[in-house]
Protein backbone atom coordinates (compact mmCIF):
# COMPACT_ATOMS: atom_id res chain seq x y z
CA UNK A 1 0.00 0.00 0.00
CA UNK A 2 3.23 2.25 0.08
CA UNK A 3 2.80 3.73 -3.33
CA UNK A 4 -0.60 5.43 -2.23
CA UNK A 5 1.66 7.98 -0.13
CA UNK A 6 3.20 10.05 -3.01
CA UNK A 7 -0.21 9.59 -4.95
CA UNK A 8 -1.24 11.63 -1.41
CA UNK A 9 1.02 14.46 -1.47
CA UNK A 10 0.21 15.24 -4.94
CA UNK A 11 -3.31 14.88 -4.90
CA UNK A 12 -3.11 17.30 -1.56
CA UNK A 13 -0.98 19.95 -3.90
CA UNK A 14 -3.27 19.28 -6.71
CA UNK A 15 -7.13 19.67 -4.58
CA UNK A 16 -5.13 22.69 -3.23
CA UNK A 17 -4.53 24.53 -6.36
CA UNK A 18 -8.19 23.61 -7.66
CA UNK A 19 -9.22 25.01 -4.27
CA UNK A 20 -8.52 28.69 -5.58
CA UNK A 21 -10.90 28.40 -8.40
CA UNK A 22 -14.13 26.26 -7.53
CA UNK A 23 -17.32 27.70 -6.79
CA UNK A 24 -19.32 25.25 -6.13
CA UNK A 25 -20.15 24.14 -2.32
CA UNK A 26 -19.66 20.54 -2.39
CA UNK A 27 -16.80 20.36 -4.60
CA UNK A 28 -15.56 23.07 -2.02
CA UNK A 29 -15.31 20.65 0.59
CA UNK A 30 -14.36 17.74 -1.36
CA UNK A 31 -10.93 19.46 -2.36
CA UNK A 32 -10.50 20.55 0.71
CA UNK A 33 -10.82 16.86 2.52
CA UNK A 34 -8.75 15.34 -0.41
CA UNK A 35 -6.15 18.22 0.11
CA UNK A 36 -5.48 16.15 3.25
CA UNK A 37 -4.84 12.85 1.49
CA UNK A 38 -7.13 9.61 0.41
CA UNK A 39 -8.42 9.63 4.07
CA UNK A 40 -9.75 12.90 3.68
CA UNK A 41 -13.00 12.25 3.83
CA UNK A 42 -12.92 9.40 6.32
CA UNK A 43 -11.46 12.35 8.89
CA UNK A 44 -14.49 14.29 8.42
CA UNK A 45 -17.20 11.42 8.91
CA UNK A 46 -15.01 10.84 11.76
CA UNK A 47 -15.80 14.03 13.24
CA UNK A 48 -19.47 14.14 12.37
CA UNK A 49 -19.38 10.76 14.26
CA UNK A 50 -18.40 13.05 17.31
CA UNK A 51 -20.97 14.73 16.91
CA UNK A 52 -23.87 12.69 16.46
CA UNK A 53 -24.76 12.49 20.06
CA UNK A 54 -27.98 10.65 19.96
CA UNK A 55 -26.47 7.98 17.24
CA UNK A 56 -29.34 8.94 14.71
CA UNK A 57 -26.99 8.68 11.90
CA UNK A 58 -28.60 12.27 10.84
CA UNK A 59 -26.73 15.83 11.61
CA UNK A 60 -29.28 18.83 11.82
CA UNK A 61 -27.35 22.50 10.98
CA UNK A 62 -26.17 23.11 14.36
CA UNK A 63 -24.65 19.74 14.66
CA UNK A 64 -23.39 20.24 10.62
CA UNK A 65 -21.79 23.53 11.14
CA UNK A 66 -19.80 22.83 14.40
CA UNK A 67 -18.31 19.65 12.84
CA UNK A 68 -16.96 21.76 9.58
CA UNK A 69 -15.65 23.69 11.94
CA UNK A 70 -14.14 21.29 14.10
CA UNK A 71 -12.26 19.99 10.84
CA UNK A 72 -11.07 23.23 10.02
CA UNK A 73 -13.11 23.64 7.20
CA UNK A 74 -12.84 26.71 5.18
CA UNK A 75 -16.15 28.14 4.34
CA UNK A 76 -17.82 31.00 4.87
CA UNK A 77 -21.55 30.79 6.73
CA UNK A 78 -23.79 31.43 3.33
CA UNK A 79 -21.92 28.88 1.86
CA UNK A 80 -22.03 26.31 4.77
CA UNK A 81 -26.02 27.21 4.33
CA UNK A 82 -25.87 26.68 0.73
CA UNK A 83 -24.57 23.13 1.27
CA UNK A 84 -26.65 22.10 4.05
CA UNK A 85 -29.41 22.58 2.23
CA UNK A 86 -28.18 20.50 -1.59
CA UNK A 87 -28.14 17.31 1.23
CA UNK A 88 -31.11 17.91 2.59
CA UNK A 89 -32.81 16.74 0.12
CA UNK A 90 -36.65 16.40 2.01
CA UNK A 91 -36.19 19.80 3.64
CA UNK A 92 -36.24 17.85 7.00
CA UNK A 93 -33.62 20.32 8.50
CA UNK A 94 -31.75 16.94 9.05
CA UNK A 95 -29.41 15.76 6.54
CA UNK A 96 -28.41 11.43 6.05
CA UNK A 97 -24.85 11.22 6.94
CA UNK A 98 -23.94 8.13 5.28
CA UNK A 99 -25.61 9.96 1.96
CA UNK A 100 -23.63 13.03 2.32
CA UNK A 101 -20.59 11.04 2.52
CA UNK A 102 -21.58 8.76 -0.82
CA UNK A 103 -22.36 12.05 -2.59
CA UNK A 104 -18.86 13.51 -1.04
CA UNK A 105 -17.29 10.45 -2.94
CA UNK A 106 -14.87 11.51 -5.43
CA UNK A 107 -16.90 10.06 -9.03
CA UNK A 108 -14.76 6.91 -10.47
CA UNK A 109 -14.74 5.14 -13.84
CA UNK A 110 -16.67 1.55 -14.03
CA UNK A 111 -13.26 0.13 -14.44
CA UNK A 112 -12.13 1.16 -10.98
CA UNK A 113 -15.43 -0.07 -9.58
CA UNK A 114 -15.27 -2.83 -10.68
CA UNK A 115 -11.45 -3.50 -9.52
CA UNK A 116 -12.25 -2.75 -6.20
CA UNK A 117 -15.53 -4.92 -5.85
CA UNK A 118 -13.08 -7.91 -6.99
CA UNK A 119 -10.48 -6.73 -4.29
CA UNK A 120 -13.14 -6.98 -1.95
CA UNK A 121 -14.83 -10.54 -3.04
CA UNK A 122 -11.13 -11.84 -2.78
CA UNK A 123 -11.50 -10.78 0.69
CA UNK A 124 -14.80 -11.40 1.32
CA UNK A 125 -14.11 -15.34 1.62
CA UNK A 126 -17.15 -16.31 2.93
CA UNK A 127 -19.30 -13.89 0.65
CA UNK A 128 -21.82 -12.34 3.36
CA UNK A 129 -20.69 -8.83 2.35
CA UNK A 130 -18.57 -8.33 5.28
CA UNK A 131 -14.73 -8.62 5.98
CA UNK A 132 -14.23 -10.24 8.98
CA UNK A 133 -10.66 -10.97 11.21
CA UNK A 134 -11.61 -14.62 9.94
CA UNK A 135 -11.90 -13.63 6.14
CA UNK A 136 -8.25 -12.34 6.19
CA UNK A 137 -7.00 -15.31 8.07
CA UNK A 138 -5.96 -16.51 4.08
CA UNK A 139 -5.88 -13.82 2.67
CA UNK A 140 -3.69 -11.45 4.36
CA UNK A 141 -0.17 -12.75 5.98
CA UNK A 142 0.12 -10.88 9.07
CA UNK A 143 3.64 -12.57 10.00
CA UNK A 144 5.51 -10.38 7.92
CA UNK A 145 3.92 -7.38 9.82
CA UNK A 146 6.92 -5.61 12.07
CA UNK A 147 5.01 -5.35 15.19
CA UNK A 148 4.10 -9.17 14.98
CA UNK A 149 7.83 -9.58 14.35
CA UNK A 150 8.94 -8.27 17.47
CA UNK A 151 6.29 -9.97 19.55
CA UNK A 152 4.41 -6.13 20.39
CA UNK A 153 1.12 -7.83 18.57
CA UNK A 154 -0.54 -11.00 17.90
CA UNK A 155 -1.65 -12.32 14.80
CA UNK A 156 -5.55 -11.34 15.43
CA UNK A 157 -4.23 -7.75 16.52
CA UNK A 158 -2.55 -7.29 13.15
CA UNK A 159 -5.95 -8.07 10.93
CA UNK A 160 -7.50 -5.95 13.23
CA UNK A 161 -5.93 -3.02 12.70
CA UNK A 162 -5.64 -3.80 9.22
CA UNK A 163 -9.27 -3.92 9.11
CA UNK A 164 -9.55 -0.74 11.06
CA UNK A 165 -8.10 1.40 7.91
CA UNK A 166 -11.10 0.34 5.71
CA UNK A 167 -13.71 0.50 8.57
CA UNK A 168 -16.41 2.91 8.73
CA UNK A 169 -15.24 5.72 11.11
CA UNK A 170 -19.18 5.20 12.36
CA UNK A 171 -18.75 2.47 14.53
CA UNK A 172 -15.25 0.66 14.46
CA UNK A 173 -16.25 -2.90 15.12
CA UNK A 174 -13.78 -4.91 13.09
CA UNK A 175 -16.20 -5.46 10.15
CA UNK A 176 -15.75 -3.69 6.90
CA UNK A 177 -18.64 -3.77 4.02
CA UNK A 178 -18.21 -3.34 0.82
CA UNK A 179 -19.31 0.26 1.12
CA UNK A 180 -17.22 1.21 3.43
CA UNK A 181 -14.22 -0.18 1.22
CA UNK A 182 -15.73 1.91 -1.37
CA UNK A 183 -15.33 4.74 0.70
CA UNK A 184 -11.89 4.62 1.49
CA UNK A 185 -10.87 3.32 -2.35
CA UNK A 186 -12.24 6.83 -4.16
CA UNK A 187 -10.20 8.49 -1.23
CA UNK A 188 -6.95 7.07 -3.01
CA UNK A 189 -8.74 6.91 -6.47
CA UNK A 190 -8.63 10.20 -6.27
CA UNK A 191 -5.05 10.77 -6.08
CA UNK A 192 -4.82 8.33 -9.45
CA UNK A 193 -5.48 9.82 -12.74
CA UNK A 194 -4.74 6.89 -14.28
CA UNK A 195 -7.28 4.22 -14.67
CA UNK A 196 -4.88 1.51 -15.85
CA UNK A 197 -2.55 2.57 -13.24
CA UNK A 198 -4.99 2.42 -10.85
CA UNK A 199 -6.38 -1.06 -11.89
CA UNK A 200 -2.01 -2.11 -11.77
CA UNK A 201 -1.99 -0.76 -8.38
CA UNK A 202 -5.02 -2.74 -6.38
CA UNK A 203 -3.98 -6.18 -8.64
CA UNK A 204 -0.41 -5.93 -7.07
CA UNK A 205 -1.39 -5.01 -3.82
CA UNK A 206 -4.48 -7.55 -3.71
CA UNK A 207 -2.30 -10.25 -5.54
CA UNK A 208 -5.14 -10.46 -7.81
Amino acid sequence: MSGTARHDREMALESKKKLCSCTDPIEKLRLQCLSRGSAGIKGLGRVFRIMDDDNSRTLDLKEFMKGLNDYGVLMDKDEALQLFAQFDKDKSGLIDFDEFLVTLRPPMSNARKEIIAQAFRKLDRTGDGIVTVEDLRGVYNAKHHPKYQNGEWTEDQVFRVFLDNFDSPYDKDGKVTKDEFLNYYSGVSASIDSDAYFVLMMTSAWKM
